[in-house]
């Protein structure tokens, strides 16, 4: 009988952890579906580096994104709650919670479509494809693709000091990797055109092997027979820096051009 007691008891306190814990994930993160961004892609472009929030607080946004780190300290990978640093030697390490960011991009990835993409298809060709996959072009995605790829080729930027030069001018030096039949996933999102100046219109994408060593911004990529997650949301929030930098800049300017040739160097500013 006593035994039958201390089973009961340990039920309902199992019971009880699962609840608490159901109940601190939810009350913490009121609405998960949301998509944050902490300062704008122009301002990045404009050479803002420094920003105030910590690798601890984008955690308390999601588990799911990328960006980068002060100084242009590496390109970030957030992935299944860890933040990962792919470093200018294209190594991927784990940043202490205190660390600072400029731009981030962060989401709770919940699965809401599923698909299986076949062999040999290019960055390009994946963007058409996805563009035919999604209900509309005018919300945003957060994407993950996991399995094996042929080939993948990324970049990262090794930190700078001041005074700081151009994103544009940093690029066309950038060091960068190449990966052949290579496990890991690509972490990504895509945003509507009409958010030129704020996000990457269109698609943004970094890597992460799958042992977490190594990764990068993603130049180029060939698929093998991956899947492909995508997790659409409505819901948007931006926290803007509070620094004399992004208080001072001019963020009217077009510099479309100049992301294209930062984000996938087919170009050259002239």
């Amino acid at each position: 009988m006593r035994l039958r007691y201390i089973f009961i008891f340990i039920s309902v306190m199992i019971i009880v952890v699962i609840l608490v814990n159901f109940i601190h994930n939810n009350s913490d993160n009121p609405d998960r579906d949301t998509l944050t961004q902490y300062s704008t892609i122009n301002a990045l472009l404009d050479k803002v580096y420094e920003g105030e929030m910590t690798i601890e607080e984008v955690k308390q946004h999601g588990n799911f994104g990328l960006g980068t780190f002060n100084s242009l300290n590496g390109e970030m990978v957030i992935y299944n709650r860890h933040v990962y640093r792919v470093s200018a030697d294209g190594v991927a390490r784990e940043p202490g919670d205190d660390e600072k960011i400029p731009f981030t991009l962060v989401t709770y990835f919940e699965t809401d479509l599923k698909e299986y993409i076949s062999a040999g298809i290019s960055l390009d060709s994946l963007e058409k494809k996805l563009d035919s996959i999604i209900p509309t072009k005018n919300i945003f995605y957060a994407i993950k693709i996991s399995g094996e790829f042929e080939r993948v080729k990324t970049r990262s930027v090794p930190k700078q000091n001041k005074p700081y030069k151009s994103l544009a001018e940093i690029t066309k030096t950038q060091p960068t990797f190449e990966f052949k039949n290579v496990k890991g996933t690509v972490i990504g999102f895509r945003c509507p055109q009409y958010f030129e100046g704020i996000n990457v219109p269109g698609y943004h994408f970094h890597f992460l092997t799958e042992d977490r060593k190594a990764g990068g911004h993603i130049l180029e990529l060939i698929t093998g027979k991956d899947t492909l997650d995508l997790d659409k949301t409505s819901n948007y929030s931006l926290l803007l820096p509070e620094n004399e930098e992004f208080y001072n800049l001019d963020l009217t300017p077009d510099k479309g051009e100049i992301l294209e040739q930062v984000e996938r160097n087919k170009k050259d500013i002239k």
